[in-house]
């Protein structure tokens, strides 16, 4: 029988997995993904939108030290602009591997 895999919602082809205000953007198996965390949000009509948005380019390697894991970090507003510079960032440090 095979196996069933787990579908994930994806963005420019990786896979987009939210936890709460976190969202990790990227393939866990590759060497990099982004964490995106959503510091503040502002109401719209009924909705709640993502304001302030960190984005932190991350080494996924288990024997790297904590504090080497980030590669790069910045802050934007909303959450497109953010997920516009995640990919950037992740396209490109997954190139360079």
């Amino acid at each position: 029988m095979a196996e069933k895999q787990a579908q994930f919602f994806t963005y420019k082809d990786k896979p987009l997995v939210r936890s709460g205000n976190t969202i990790y953007y990227g393939d866990m198996a590759d060497p990099y993904v982004v964490m995106l965390q959503i510091k503040t949000k502002k109401k719209f009509d009924d909705m709640e939108l993502a304001d302030d948005v960190s984005i932190q380019l991350m080494r996924t390697d288990p024997t790297v030290r904590p504090q080497d894991m980030i590669v790069k970090k910045s802050e934007k507003k909303g959450l497109y602009n953010a997920m516009d510079i995640a990919s950037i960032w992740l396209r490109r440090a997954l190139e360079k591997e």
